[in-house]
């Protein structure tokens, strides 16, 4: 059995990220491609691999069969089901139930943050005025994870314990407020820098760096561990 991501420009690809933090978390190895986005043939060029016409695509070959997983949740989902010994999931009936109302909050949620602050990853950017809405959102995501670091954060750095999928849903999110420089509570700057203290996020980011070397518009760079606040 082998296993293709097909993500995009890991600078701005925020659903990439989540599938491929999930992979990488596995330690299994698995083949990339990366289709540049905001490109005249990046729509073309998805729309002939995935069938929702979106990144990230997980391609699955088991001999002559090949499966498309063609969403960032059901990429998460297949992975943890595929290789429990990952332990993606909390093994807990109630974390892993909380874990997955996050993880799903995420997926379905949070859309005016998303477009008040679009990720892009290797940079500190001017924070945009911020209507009540997304502040809301802020809010909203900040206390859901003081929430489960409470709860949970005894077990180990992150929202259930062991790092899980509800920590791949949101790794964009911190990154988000690491480029906007959003306030963050002490417990949340914490969390934020652990996440980002990641080997897998610091490949990310190293690898960010290079698309914006390679021609991604001229904007200043952060150090990889930023001072959060």
């Amino acid at each position: 059995m082998s296993y293709t991501l097909i993500f995009g420009t890991r600078n701005w690809s925020s659903w990439s990220l989540r599938a491929w933090l999930a992979l990488k978390t596995t330690g299994i190895p698995f083949e990339e491609v990366l289709i540049r986005l905001r490109q005249p043939d990046s729509a073309s060029r998805i729309r002939k691999l995935s069938p929702s016409a979106r990144v990230p695509l997980l391609l699955i070959s088991d001999g002559d069969k090949e499966s498309k997983v063609f969403d960032s949740l059901a990429i998460c989902e297949t992975i943890a089901e595929r290789h429990p010994e990952a332990g993606l999931w909390p093994d807990d009936t109630e974390a892993r139930a909380l874990a997955r109302s996050y993880s799903a909050e995420m997926h379905a949620g949070f859309l005016a943050l998303r477009e008040a602050l679009p990720m892009d990853f290797a940079r500190v950017l001017p924070q945009p005025d911020l209507d009540d809405t997304v502040l809301e959102q802020i809010e909203r995501i900040q206390t859901a994870w003081e929430h489960a670091l409470s709860q949970y954060g005894s077990q180990g750095d992150f929202l259930f314990g062991r790092f899980s999928i509800a920590d791949c849903m949101y790794a964009p999110v911190v990154s988000r407020f690491l480029t906007y420089e959003i306030p963050l509570s002490d417990e949340v700057s914490q969390y934020a820098a652990r996440i980002m203290e990641l080997p897998a996020m610091q490949e990310w980011f190293h690898e960010s760096q290079k698309e914006i070397d390679d021609g991604l518009p001229d904007q200043w760079v952060v150090e990889m561990v930023r001072n959060v606040r």
